[in-house]
């Protein structure tokens, strides 16, 4: 990667009609809120990768992998970088019963790949119906819900680097998989996912599943969030703390913590994603101030200048 200012020109003159210049970004997220990528690829094939690998290298920008946005918020000034949207060819779920074996590919949507499992007659990846991301995103950020995550059933990945290429394959304990948490880096792209599942009956999975949605519908807002904001403290629960402060229905400008859930923030249709920021920084400067407790933010911001407990650059969502 050269070394220097980045240079948004090179990267296009590489890219070329595969790089789109200022596409919104918040059409991407669930959240419907947030500015421009500098440049955006929708990338359908290993070789567009490598092209945008081939601009890295040229240009030295910054990279941000979008996959469904589920659990990403890009600041309203945008992101002023290449980001990356993995297309229809990585949607793929290839089922192998006899070996109770599920291959998804990275932009292959979670609902989906649970329904189609366990409608083949495979169990262990039911819970994974009521998390509206993709799968390289699940991966990334090991999402779970419903007591299990990604790493109960991930046995292998294929991830290509955007610094050096690929792909290359990784086991389950190359990704050393943690609470919400991975070894992957801001410039690995996980491309599809083995999933290590068991035989089970299909109409047992169809009626958990369909427990499942009636739980999250239930309990959980719908609209324009991104599901959790603040990871659980050990022993506690993020929800509970800020809904003991009394902050349900708490605004500022156009965004407001959820009141069916204190641990959802909810964003206006037109809204920014400026104030939701600043509500997840308000929220969390209320629970330190009341409890000592300093809240680690789940959802992943992109161009926030100023700290509010997350990383700001190269994320592949999942949620």
């Amino acid at each position: 990667m050269m070394i220097g200012a980045p240079d948004l020109a090179a990267a296009a003159d590489v890219l070329g009609p595969l790089g789109r210049a200022d596409v919104p970004l918040g059409p991407y997220c669930t959240y419907r809120v947030g500015g421009p990528a500098a440049l955006l690829v929708e990338a359908d094939s290993v070789a567009d990768l490598e092209r945008v690998r081939e601009a890295v290298e040229a240009s030295g920008c910054p990279t941000l992998v979008v996959g469904r946005g589920s659990n990403l918020l890009v600041a309203d000034a945008g992101f002023a970088g290449i980001a990356v949207h993995l297309g229809p060819a990585f949607e793929s779920v290839e089922i192998d019963v006899e070996r109770a074996v599920v291959r998804a590919g990275a932009a292959a949507l979670l609902p989906v790949v649970a329904r189609r499992s366990a409608a083949a007659g495979l169990t262990g990846f039911e819970w994974a119906v009521g998390v509206p991301g993709s799968i390289g995103g699940a991966v990334r950020m090991n999402a779970g819900g419903h007591g299990s995550d990604m790493s109960e059933s991930v046995v292998r990945i294929s991830v290509f680097d955007l610094e050096r290429g690929g792909p290359d394959e990784w086991t389950s304990e190359q990704l050393d998989l943690g609470y919400r948490r991975s070894a992957l880096g801001p410039h690995h792209l996980v491309l599809y996912a083995e999933l290590a599942l068991a035989p089970g009956d299909a109409d047992r999975s169809a009626a958990e599943i369909s427990e499942i949605v009636a739980w999250r519908r239930a309990n959980q807002p719908g609209g324009q969030n991104a599901g959790s904001v603040f990871a659980n403290p050990a022993g506690d629960s993020a929800g509970r703390l800020i809904d003991e402060l009394g902050l349900k229905g708490f605004r500022i400008g156009t965004a407001e913590v959820s009141s069916k859930h204190a641990n959802f923030i909810q964003a206006d249709p037109d809204g920014s994603a400026d104030d939701v920021a600043a509500l997840i920084r308000e929220i969390r400067l209320r629970v330190a101030a009341a409890t000592g407790i300093e809240l680690q933010v789940e959802n992943r911001l992109i161009g926030f200048d100023e700290d509010i407990g997350v990383g700001t650059s190269g994320v592949q969502e999942a949620d």
